[in-house]
């Protein structure tokens, strides 16, 4: 009889939360991306009121891409280098560069060498009178701000905080030994990547530890916080709901 070779992980799903570390990801091929390897890390079958992916490119690869009616979409680059084309707007994007695609967006994008991105999709909830646009920028020229006054804890908005955007997206970086001042729960839900750093993350009912690379996923009211341990800054992008009332 074979030996059996246990295995461990520090995969968790829940109801409500999740946390994918990168050796656990299965990739798939996904129509309309050509040299592209996907892991689809947050859907409806998840859960989540939104998909995301992490895409992991081969050189020449990318798409010309068209979302659907009603569905609004935000690619960050997280290490290569991708040339994005919006709305007759051409831009080559290197770690940390990023686009906003209004619902409906005609675009391309295109790996000049190997490079991986995070894309997100949400169908779009409209506003009378505050339509949105489509954008794009660079992480680093986007001015942080501390969070609740806390030196320590910086935010950026990489989406602007407008009524025509019912989805943000930010940038969290917290120095070593910095955490939330509390437990939050909120309606709103999370989709976040660790682009650098780790520490203990609160979900649900416990501490679990996270590190560079990992995904979680918070749906609605799920308790949350996080403390940032380790020898460098943590640093994580996140999406969550923002800007609408609630439909019943």
């Amino acid at each position: 009889m074979a030996e059996m070779k246990m295995v461990g992980s520090r995969l968790v799903v829940e109801r409500n939360f999740a946390v994918f570390p990168p050796d656990s990801w299965v990739a798939s091929n996904l129509p309309g991306w050509r040299a592209t390897e996907a892991i689809i890390l947050a859907s409806p079958a998840l859960g989540a009121d939104f998909t995301q992916y992490v895409l992991q490119i081969a050189s020449g690869g990318g798409s010309q891409h068209k979302l659907p009616p009603g569905i609004q979409g935000f690619l960050y680059v997280l290490d290569g280098e991708i040339a994005i084309t919006v709305e007759g707007g051409a831009r080559t994007f290197q770690g940390g560069g990023y686009a906003y695609f209004k619902p409906g967006s005609t675009f391309s994008v295109e790996a000049r060498g190997a490079a991986r991105a995070t894309f997100i999709k949400k169908k779009y909830e409209p506003l009378e009178g505050h339509p949105p646009r489509s954008l794009s920028g660079q992480e680093q020229d986007v001015k942080g701000e501390n969070f609740l006054g806390i030196e320590g804890l910086v935010l950026q908005h990489l989406v602007p905080d407008e009524l025509g955007f019912d989805m943000a997206v930010n940038i969290f970086t917290f120095q070593t030994g910095k955490a939330l001042p509390m437990i939050e729960s909120h309606i709103m839900e999370h989709g976040l990547i660790f682009l650098q750093g780790g520490g203990m993350y609160y979900l649900g009912n416990r501490w679990m530890e996270v590190r560079q690379g990992d995904f979680i996923w918070m749906g609605p009211y799920c308790p949350q916080s996080f403390y940032a341990a380790g020898e460098e800054p943590s640093r994580y992008l996140y999406y969550k709901n923002v800007n609408r009332d609630v439909s019943l």
